[in-house]
């Protein structure tokens, strides 16, 4: 039997019908800060993502899926969708655009990580980005996008984490007195920090090996290394939030796994999701479509969600119950209930039709089916159009005309 291929999944009735809500909330609160949907391709040339997101990252050095096209061209099926989204930006000139632009997405990404819990090799993100503005203003409100998109789809109990990773000015002096403590203490790290100390110092900072925790804590704190204009930005990045009643926790390891990150870098976590709980990330990245080739600048801010973590986090927040079930008692009450079904359709109730003559058995079907009503079509609703329309919680029914069933199903 052919099975899905490891790391990738079916996502199946009930669960998708999460999926649909989280997405539709994600719509929503877009669409009230003013964001557009941007589709880019799932294939990019390899170069995209080496250049962009950075050859010593582990996304390039062991997890992308790259291939050669016929003609000899690398592919690589998209990691993330930052880079993407700027090579669009650059290739379609959107900088000619009037302010900043605002773009999101939704879809699926490919990275052969090893599967865990919330991790796929096919995994889908919801992200956003701002490009066209450096001002520590437009930090702030992606922010507060994030937190108002959690919120609204129902999330509770979640952490804002921030920091600031520098830029090419006061970074590189950070990396260096990093190199210097990390050549006294590597030995003692996991290989791939022992790698990284050599390759990508600033990577260490973001290791998750347990037993290195203490010694990346005793490690140099970039924010004391900032310079004046990024200590700036990032106190009006504070203030800002501050003002928004959000509250966040300040994360002076938090890098992020992604090179082109520059000054405000920012990560939500839930308990729920365990010692991988982080549920979204994101950040600046002010050099990205220099480092692509360009010589258009493009600051920018983004964030993106991991949708298969956040709806396991959100799993009991919500439930998209079947409104009601029709009960037909007989071949007559089957055209009759097909008839009442359209209406209630209509109206954006969710309908489920019987096909069982039998009341009782129909009744058990219509509980299993989590119902909130049932209502019952037999030879005497037909004659008299008064169907009786019983809550399935409380056991309470009557006997009504359509108009009156429509108004008890809207409150």
């Amino acid at each position: 039997m052919i099975r899905a291929v490891k790391g990738t999944r079916d996502i199946l009735p009930p669960d998708s019908a999460a999926w649909n809500h989280l997405e539709s909330v994600a719509r929503r609160v877009f669409r009230s800060y003013r964001y557009g949907e941007i589709r880019t391709p799932i294939l990019e040339e390899t170069q995209l993502f080496a250049r962009g997101v950075g050859q010593e990252t582990d996304i390039v050095t062991k997890e992308m899926y790259t291939f050669d096209d016929r003609d000899g061209t690398s592919l690589t099926l998209r990691p993330e969708a930052t880079a993407s989204v700027i090579r669009a930006y650059l290739e379609h000139r959107l900088d000619q655009r009037p302010g900043v632009q605002k773009l999101y997405y939704l879809g699926p990404m490919f990275r052969r990580e090893r599967p865990q819990k919330g991790r796929y090799r096919q995994f889908y993100q919801i992200g956003a980005e701002a490009i066209g503005s450096e001002s520590p203003a437009v930090d702030a409100e992606v922010i507060e996008m994030v937190i108002d998109l959690l919120r609204q789809a129902g999330l509770q109990g979640f952490t804002l984490l921030l920091n600031s990773v520098g830029c090419p000015v006061c970074r590189p002096r950070y990396i260096q007195e990093l190199r210097r403590e990390l050549d006294k203490v590597s030995e003692q790290m996991c290989l791939d920090c022992q790698r990284r100390a050599l390759t990508n110092p600033l990577r260490v900072l973001d290791c998750k090996v347990e037993a290195d925790q203490p010694i990346i804590d005793r490690l140099p704190s970039i924010l004391d290394h900032l310079c004046e204009t990024c200590r700036t930005h990032f106190a009006l990045v504070r203030r800002y939030l501050e003002e928004r009643d959000i509250a966040y926790e300040l994360r002076p390891r938090l890098v992020r796994g992604l090179d082109y990150y520059m000054r405000t870098t920012f990560e939500v976590v839930h308990g729920a999701l365990g010692a991988q709980n982080s549920v979204l990330g994101g950040g600046r990245y002010d050099g990205l479509a220099e480092s692509l080739g360009s010589r258009i600048p493009a600051p920018g801010i983004g964030f993106s969600i991991g949708e298969d973590r956040l709806v396991m986090a959100l799993e009991g927040a919500w439930s998209d119950p079947l409104d009601v079930f029709i009960a037909p008692l007989g071949e007559a009450a089957a055209g009759q209930a097909a008839r009442l079904a359209r209406p209630l359709r209509e109206r954006g109730f969710s309908v489920e039709t019987g096909s069982e003559a039998r009341l009782k058995r129909a009744l058990e079907l219509a509980n299993k089916l989590g119902a909130r009503f049932a209502l019952i079509v037999g030879d005497d609703e037909i004659a008299s159009e008064r169907y009786t329309l019983k809550n399935m919680q409380s056991g309470e029914q009557a006997a009504l005309p359509l108009d009156a069933i429509i108004e008890r199903l809207k409150t």
